[in-house]
C-alpha cells in the first residue's frame, strides 16, 4: 500500500492528533446514527494506505473542512478513488501537493512513511512507462502568490551540487534531514509560486535533480521505499521539464535500487527504457553506467553472452565521455567507475583473472572517498578469491580508513561483506584486518 501523504499533511496543518480525528469521527457519526467506535490505530491505518470504510472518507473531510475554514474534498485527503492515483491519473498541479506532502511527512519522520516497503510489479513499473510515454506536458506555467525568477532557480542548482558533495562526503544518513528540509523550506514555496511555461520547466528540472538526491540519500539511509518514492518523483519532475536525460539518470538511479534488492531482469529492462526514450538527450557518461549496470545484471542471470556484449557497450561509451559536455549529474560517473562495474559483472561470471585487472584499474583511478571505498572492497574480495590474503589485508585496511566518519548503510553493507570475507580465510593478518572494520561498525548511525 502506498502511505496516504496528504492526509498526513493535512491533519498536521489542522492541528488534529490520530486520537483526536478518531474521536471526531465517532461522534460525527453518532449524530447520524452511525455506531463508530474507532481509535487511534485505525487513523494509523490509514495513514499507512487502508481505506477509510462506508461514509468515513466524507466525515473526515467534513472535520478538516470546519477546522481549516475552507472546502476539504476526497482529492485533498488522498481519498478520491478506491486507490492510490497514478501520477498519469493526476494534474501536475495535483502532483506537487502529492509530492510536498511526502517531504513534510519525511522531515516529521513519519513512521508510516519512513517504513513503507519498496512497491514491486506493476506498481514499480508504471512510473517508468508514464515518463517514456505520451501524454507530455503541454504547459506547466502556475500563478502563485511568490514570483518564481531566474535567482531561484540557480540557488536550487547550487543546492543540489552542495547537497551531493555532502553525501559523498558525510553518507546520506547525515544529509537525508537537512535536504529534506531545504525542500520543505525552499523548493516547495517555488513550485506553488508563480512562473512561465518556460521557466516553470527549468524549476521542474532543478527541483527534479534535488529529489534525486533526496532519493539517493534515502536509499543510502536504508529507507528504500521512501527512496523509491522520491525516485518516481524525481522522473515525474524530470517529465515536466521535458529534459529526457534528467529522466534517464533518474532511471539509473531505479536501476541500481533494482540490483540491489536482486530484482535484475527489471534493472535490465528499465536500463532499456532509459537508453531507448532519452534518445540524443542522454550522454555518454550515462549510456556507459546504465550498459555496465545491465552487465552485471545479466551476470547475475547467468546470460553470459548479454554480459559480456554490455560491457563492450559501456566501455565503447565511457571511452567518448568529456566531462565538460556532461550535466551536473551525471559526474558521479568518474574514472573508473566502469572498470568497478566491469569487475563485479566479471567476478559474477567467474572470470577472477579479467576482474582483478578491471578492479585494479580502478583502484589506480583517482576517487573521492566513497568511491574509493567501493573500489577497494571489490579489489579485496578478488584478491581473497585468488589467495592473494597480503594484498587484500592492506586493501581491506586502506578501505576502512576511506570510510571512516561517512554515516552510509550501503558502505556498511561493502564494509560487512568484506569483513566477512577476510573472517573466512582465518589467519592473523586477516584477523587484524577484520578487527580494523569492527571498530568502525561499532560505531552506531
Amino acid at each position: 500500500m502506498e502511505p496516504n501523504t496528504l492526509l498526513d499533511a493535512i491533519l498536521d496543518e489542522a492541528g488534529i492528533s490520530h486520537a483526536g480525528l478518531a474521536a471526531r469521527i465517532n461522534r460525527l457519526g453518532s449524530g447520524r446514527g452511525l455506531a463508530l467506535r474507532y481509535e487511534h490505530t485505525a487513523v494509523a491505518r490509514w495513514l499507512k494506505g487502508q481505506r477509510p470504510r462506508g461514509q468515513v472518507p466524507d466525515l473526515i473531510c467534513e472535520i478538516l473542512a470546519e477546522r481549516l475554514h475552507r472546502p476539504v474534498g476526497l482529492a485533498d485527503i488522498g481519498l478520491s478513488g478506491p486507490g492510490p492515483s497514478r501520477a498519469a491519473d493526476t494534474p501536475l498541479s495535483g502532483f506537487v501537493e502529492r509530492a510536498t506532502a511526502l517531504w513534510r511527512s519525511d522531515e516529521q519522520q513519519r513512521p508510516h512513511l519512513l517504513d513503507a516497503p519498496a512497491l514491486t510489479g506493476t506498481s514499480a513499473v508504471i512510473p517508468v512507462w508514464e515518463w517514456e510515454n505520451p501524454p507530455e506536458d503541454q504547459d506547466v506555467s502556475r500563478d502563485g502568490l511568490t514570483r518564481v525568477g531566474t535567482a531561484d532557480i540557480e540557488m536550487l542548482r547550487a543546492a543540489r551540487t552542495h547537497y551531493e558533495q555532502m553525501y559523498r562526503k558525510a553518507g546520506g544518513v547525515a544529509t537525508r534531514a537537512r535536504i529534506v528540509g531545504f525542500l520543505n523550506s525552499e523548493a516547495a514555496p517555488l513550485l506553488r509560486g508563480s512562473y512561465s511555461d518556460a521557466t516553470g520547466r527549468q524549476l521542474h528540472r532543478a527541483t527534479g535533480g534535488l529529489v534525486a538526491v533526496a532519493g539517493i540519500c534515502a536509499y543510502d539511509s536504508d529507507a528504500l521505499g521512501l527512496a523509491q518514492r522520491y525516485f518516481h518523483q524525481a522522473l515525474r519532475l524530470a517529465k515536466a521539464s521535458g529534459d529526457r536525460g534528467l529522466g534517464a539518470y533518474v532511471i539509473a538511479l531505479l536501476v541500481n535500487q533494482s540490483l540491489f534488492v536482486r530484482e535484475y531482469r527489471q534493472a535490465v529492462a528499465f536500463a532499456e527504457a532509459a537508453l531507448r526514450a532519452a534518445g540524443p538527450q542522454i550522454t555518454p557518461a550515462l549510456s556507459a553506467d546504465l550498459y555496465a549496470m545491465q552487465a552485471k545484471s545479466y551476470a547475475r542471470l547467468g546470460d553470459g553472452t548479454s554480459a559480456l556484449a554490455c560491457i563492450r557497450r559501456a566501455e565503447a561509451a565511457a571511452d567518448r565521455i568529456r566531462p565538460g559536455l556532461e550535466p551536473a549529474e551525471t559526474g558521479y560517473v568518474q574514472p573508473g567507475l566502469v572498470n568497478v562495474q566491469v569487475a563485479e559483472a566479471l567476478l559474477s561470471l567467474g572470470d577472477l583473472r579479467a576482474a582483478r585487472e578491471q578492479a585494479d584499474a580502478a583502484v589506480d583511478t583517482p576517487a573521492h572517498d566513497r568511491g574509493r571505498v567501493h573500489r577497494l572492497a571489490m579489489l579485496t574480495h578478488i584478491e581473497l578469491r585468488q589467495g592473494d590474503a597480503d594484498r587484500a589485508v592492506a586493501d581491506a585496511a586502506q578501505m576502512t580508513e576511506h570510510a571512516r566518519g561517512m554515516e552510509s548503510q550501503r558502505l556498511r553493507d561493502r564494509l560487512r561483506a568484506v569483513r566477512e570475507h577476510l573472517a573466512e580465510t582465518g589467519s592473523a593478518a586477516t584477523d587484524e584486518a577484520a578487527d580494523l572494520i569492527d571498530e568502525v561498525l561499532r560505531v552506531p548511525l
